[in-house]
C-alpha cells in the first residue's frame, strides 16, 4: 500500500508522530486499580510471560507501541497498540515486525513501530479495566489499543523539550525511596521521567540515567538532575490533560502536578 501523498516525507514526518505518542500510553488497569504486573525486565525473551501473579513494581518493564498513522488536512492521527502489561516485547518476534506490512494489512497508510521502551514510575492509576479495550497480534505481540492520538501541528511536535497535551485520565505514583530524573525548566516547570528508550541508544540503560545531562542537547536555561524521593511522587492527570514531552534522546517525561 502506498502512503496517502501527505504522508510521503522523510523519517522527520515519523518521528513528529512518535515525539507525541510515544510513552504516553499506560498499563490496562483492572477495575482503574493501582497496577502492576510480572512482565519481565530488560532482558528479551522468546516467550510472553504469565501476568496473573502481580509484582510491587511496574518499573524497569519493557513494552514497545505499533502506531497505525492516518494523516490528514494537515494532522496527524495515530491509534497506540501498547504490548504492556501482555508481554515484555520479546525481542525475538519484535525485531522481525515490518511496519510496511503491517500498514498494508491495517489499511492505513503508515504505521511506525515505537520501541523498545522501559517504565520508570512504580503504579499506574487509570479508569476502566484491560476488558475494555480492543486487542491486536502484531506478528505474534500481543496488544492493547491504548489511545487515540492527534499531533495538532507536525511542526511543534517534532521539536524536543516542546510540551504536548495528551488526555490520559490517570495518575502515575513513583514511591519513596526510588530515584526520579527530571528536567526544569526556565519557568521553573519540571518534568518527570516517565519512560527511557533504547530506540537512538541501545546500549541506554536505567543506571546511565543519572547521568544523562551531560549528554542531551538542553535548551537555554532548562536543567537536568536526578534524586531520590523520600516521600511518594504522584502525577495526578484524571481530572486534567497531561503535558508530555521528549529529551533529543526520545526519553519520555511528564509535568509534574500537584497530586
Amino acid at each position: 500500500m502506498n502512503p496517502h501523498p501527505r504522508a510521503r516525507t522523510s523519517l522527520a514526518w515519523l518521528r513528529a508522530v512518535a515525539v507525541v505518542a510515544a510513552g504516553v500510553l499506560l498499563a490496562g488497569c483492572s477495575s482503574g486499580a493501582d497496577t502492576a504486573t510480572s512482565a519481565s525486565s530488560t532482558a528479551p525473551s522468546t516467550t510472553a510471560p504469565s501476568t496473573t501473579n502481580p509484582v510491587r513494581s511496574m518499573r524497569g518493564k519493557r513494552y514497545c507501541e505499533v502506531l497505525l498513522v492516518r494523516p490528514a488536512d494537515g494532522r496527524v492521527t495515530a491509534e497506540v497498540y501498547n504490548s504492556f502489561p501482555l508481554n515484555d516485547c520479546p525481542e525475538s518476534e519484535w525485531s522481525q515486525l515490518d511496519a510496511t506490512a503491517i500498514a498494508a494489512a491495517e489499511g492505513v497508510p503508515v504505521a511506525l513501530l515505537n520501541g523498545p521502551r522501559f517504565w520508570l514510575m512504580d503504579r499506574v492509576k487509570k479508569a476502566g479495566g484491560a476488558a475494555d479495550l480492543p486487542k491486536k497480534d502484531f506478528g505474534g505481540i500481543e496488544m492493547y489499543r491504548q489511545a487515540s492520538v492527534e499531533v495538532r501541528s507536525v511542526a511543534d511536535a517534532m521539536v524536543p523539550y516542546r510540551p504536548n497535551t495528551v488526555d490520559r485520565k490517570a495518575a502515575f505514583t513513583f514511591d519513596a525511596g526510588q530515584t526520579v530524573y527530571e528536567l526544569t525548566a526556565p519557568d521553573g516547570t519540571t518534568y518527570v521521567m516517565q519512560t527511557w528508550s533504547q530506540q537512538k541508544d541501545r546500549s541506554l540503560v536505567e543506571s546511565g540515567l543519572a547521568g544523562l545531562g551531560s549528554r542531551l542537547q538542553l535548551p537555554a536555561g532548562w536543567t537536568y538532575a536526578a534524586r531520590v524521593l523520600d516521600q511518594p511522587l504522584r502525577v495526578d492527570t484524571t481530572s486534567q490533560a497531561a503535558m508530555v514531552l521528549q529529551d533529543d534522546l526520545g526519553n519520555s517525561y511528564s509535568q509534574e502536578t500537584d497530586g
